[in-house]
């Protein structure tokens, strides 16, 4: 059995608390937060050691791997101290506000050969994967566009509090909702180096912005537009998609299904000229705890997998989601 732990017990972290509670290769044995309220409940109603100090759970309770769920800016200490004390992570995005803080916790895992993910969950949606594999084939021939797009409805009238709504604890549309658009045109596409136009917008957020729109340009230098707002009820629910234009066709993809157009028949895939849909419930291999999406669980799977098999590459590694760090930091250096 694994043993594990986790560090930050809100909706994430809760969410994460459930995965693993039910993990057949799993065992719970610590969590660690802040609260008073959380340390009573969890004391009266689970099993697990409560801690409010992360260092002395680290310290105490020879762990296999963590998950931490904390607040962005709190990433950095909380991974370093968990890989100098030979732990394996699992931090939620975004990873770090600081790219070069970033880069250094990569290379101190890659050097301590320890298992390193962060929480991308869209890189474990069959359909997602599906267009990543077929663009692999150059199904559409040459690429010359792309739009990545995020829309929901997150923030929709004035208010604060939390500390979604702190840009220096890893708040805002940017942090929070286009890191996970980013990810997925790096994951699918490859990686993002040069912005230009880009614009932050507040909508109802005094202190963070509520929508994203740039140019971007990966290495390859294939070029396309980013499009987020998190303050868009015309969706019921976070909405993200990913649109790819080429001389053969057209590849259109979100979490529930993918379209491809093609201009001709392409045989050695089974594709006919015109459109062709393929829908999550084909792509997406089974998992034994669906909780919010079988995404979630399937991250951890992974996770836990590496952690078992002793294998430190990973398909969510903490070096990918330096490249969306640096990505967010060349937007607002853009935007300024």
């Amino acid at each position: 059995m694994v043993r594990a732990a986790i560090i930050g017990l809100g909706k994430m972290g809760i969410s994460h608390c459930a995965i693993l509670g039910a993990h057949p290769d799993v065992d719970l044995v610590a969590v660690c937060d802040t609260s008073s309220l959380l340390n009573d409940v969890f004391k009266r109603h689970t099993k697990f050691e409560f801690f409010s100090d992360y260092q002395k759970m680290i310290d105490t309770m020879k762990l296999d791997c963590i998950v931490i769920a904390s607040p962005t800016k709190y990433h950095a200490d909380m991974v370093s101290y968990a890989l100098k004390n030979n732990v394996s992570v699992f931090c939620e995005k975004p990873f770090s506000l600081v790219p070069s803080e970033g880069k250094l916790l990569a290379k101190q895992a890659e050097d301590l050969k320890l298992v390193n993910q962060v929480g991308y969950h869209n890189r474990f949606i069959g359909t997602f994967n599906e267009a990543k594999k077929l663009l692999k084939t150059n199904i559409l021939g040459d690429i010359y566009h792309f739009l990545g797009e995020s829309y929901g409805p997150v923030v929709l009238k004035e208010k604060g509090g939390t500390w979604r709504s702190e840009k220096g604890q890893g708040g805002g549309c940017l942090y929070d909702y286009a890191s996970h658009t980013i990810d997925l045109i790096n994951f699918i596409l490859g990686k993002p180096v040069k912005v230009s136009g880009t614009q932050l917008k507040n909508i109802f957020s005094a202190d963070v912005e509520d929508a994203v729109y740039s140019s971007v340009t990966l290495q390859s230098g294939l070029s396309g537009i980013l499009s987020v707002n998190w303050s868009d009820d015309t969706y019921r629910k976070m909405s993200t998609q990913i649109t790819v234009l080429g001389k053969k066709g057209k590849i259109i993809v979100d979490a529930t299904e993918l379209k491809i157009y093609l201009r001709e028949d392409n045989k050695a895939m089974g594709l006919e000229k015109g459109w062709t849909t393929k829908y999550i419930t084909e792509l997406t291999p089974m998992v034994k705890f669906n909780l919010r999406g079988e995404e979630y669980t399937a991250q951890i799977d992974h996770f836990i997998d590496c952690v078992k098999n002793k294998q430190s590459t990973n398909i969510s590694s903490f070096a990918s989601a330096t490249d969306t760090d640096e990505l967010i930091a060349l937007l607002l250096q853009d935007n300024r």
